[in-house]
């Protein structure tokens, strides 16, 4: 049995000659001559024969004289040239016609190459080889070409080639899958159409210089928003490699990154949500807060602040055991977030049993209703204490601080006023609410 090395250094497929020609004596001549050469040889007298062995032997060249019984030579050929299994067969012709317009009308219907009788043996060896070895090179490119072909239409990489126009030229396959098109739909649409504006003038001022000869400027893999064919915006990273080719041109590699955007998103959420109640946790909460307090110092607008303490939350815990402490607090997170619902508003949990709620936009009197409806809310949820000396049921204490920011005041100071204010409402017996305004315009915060 041969080895694997034995079987990869074979001898490439021997190569098939059909010879066509009427004569005995050349065909019998020219027979010997192919297979002493190495080649597998087929033989017919006329033109019918020949069609019959080329479309089932499929041979590597073909040697056809012209003048045949029947169907001549150029019948043959045209014939040849018209099948699809045979139609890419070099055809050499034989002739003793040498004038001008037979060699012309030979070549036009498609003969690779010419010989006039008398032959010469070696010659025809020659011109046989030089054929043979121009078809090899030519199927040797075409299945390079092939092969490539189906490695680029199978990846799952989306590949454009785009010219310095900005126009694509083409689009694989994963490319029309990922951007939603169908097959060919892509090619003569505008690479900035695809693009945001901003991050397309970059690419089009990219092939701009390369159409002046300027060397292009391509930079690395960056995530970009590419317009979906639903137009929808879709994060994938997008890499331009300009090509060597006569005229600009780039290569463009689309990976889609959705998956890895969800997963950063959810870490991102994850990392931002207080893990038992699942509303945000406190740095979450602290990121919020400085953002709408800016946003407040612009606007001039009033900013309320409520800080809540569940009250004798310690007993409760003591009592019924931390499951059921933990049940409490996911109720109560439930009902804060409840009153949460604005784009400038947050329920956070801030530690233990503290909660904290910001409101945008909201004055002192519309803060403290607020504090008093969340209060209530809570005490409604009617989850009993047994622990506590206030109430049969879960209470909480809230302190709220209202602020219209300036440049003179402090983030920090206004957390402290509504931290106060939830601790004097404590110390007066708990359940309740007090409201305080402050900031550089209320000095001496008025109590409600």
């Amino acid at each position: 049995m041969p080895t694997l090395a034995q079987v990869s250094a074979a001898a490439p497929r021997q190569a098939a000659v059909l010879v066509v020609d009427d004569a005995p004596a050349h065909l019998g001549a020219l027979r010997s001559m192919m297979l002493q050469q190495g080649y597998q040889t087929f033989v017919a007298n006329s033109g019918e024969r020949a069609l019959g062995i080329a479309q089932r032997a499929l041979p590597d060249l073909i040697l056809l004289d012209i003048n045949l019984p029947g169907m001549d030579g150029m019948e043959v050929c045209r014939r040849l040239k018209a099948h699809p299994v045979t139609c890419n067969i070099p055809v050499i012709f034989m002739s003793a016609r040498t004038e001008t317009e037979d060699i012309v009308a030979a070549f036009d219907i498609g003969a690779a190459d010419y010989i006039p009788k008398p032959l010469r043996l070696a010659e025809v060896c020659a011109r046989v080889r030089a054929q043979l070895q121009f078809r090899r090179t030519s199927l040797s490119q075409q299945e390079q070409a092939e092969r490539l072909r189906l490695i680029v239409n199978s990846i799952d990489e989306g590949l454009m080639i785009i010219e310095a126009s900005g126009r694509i030229q083409y689009a694989n396959p994963a490319c029309d899958r990922y951007l939603g098109y169908g097959p060919g739909e892509l090619a003569g649409c505008a690479l900035d159409g695809l693009l945001a504006p901003s991050v397309a003038q970059e690419y089009l001022d990219i092939f701009s210089r390369s159409i002046a000869g300027a060397a292009p400027d391509c930079r690395g893999a960056r995530e970009v928003l590419i317009r979906q064919r639903d137009g929808n915006l879709r994060a994938m990273d997008f890499t331009l490699t300009p090509m060597l080719a006569d005229q600009p041109l780039f290569i463009a590699l689309l990976h889609d990154i959705t998956h890895h955007k969800q997963s950063e998103t959810a870490l991102q959420r994850a990392a931002l949500a207080d893990p038992l109640t699942k509303i945000p946790n406190r740095r979450h909460f602290d990121a919020f807060l400085e953002k709408e307090w800016q946003r407040a110092v612009r606007s001039s607008q009033p900013l309320s602040l409520i800080v809540l303490d569940v009250d004798h939350f310690k007993g409760y815990n003591d009592s019924l055991g931390h499951a059921a402490g933990d049940a409490c607090l996911q109720q109560v997170a439930m009902a804060l977030q409840s009153h949460a619902l604005r784009a400038t508003d947050i329920a956070a949990r801030y530690g233990g049993e503290e909660f904290v709620l910001l409101f945008g936009e909201t004055g002192f009197e519309a803060a403290a209703a607020l504090g008093e409806t969340i209060r209530a809310h809570i005490e409604s949820l009617h989850i009993p204490n047994p622990g506590s000396t206030t109430s049969e049921w879960v209470t909480a204490s809230l302190g709220v601080a209202t602020i219209v920011p300036t440049q003179l005041d402090d983030l920090k100071g206004f957390f402290v006023a509504a931290d106060r204010a939830m601790y004097a409402v404590k110390d007066a017996g708990r359940n309740g609410v007090r409201a305080v305004r402050t900031g550089s315009a209320h000095l001496e915060p008025a109590l409600s």
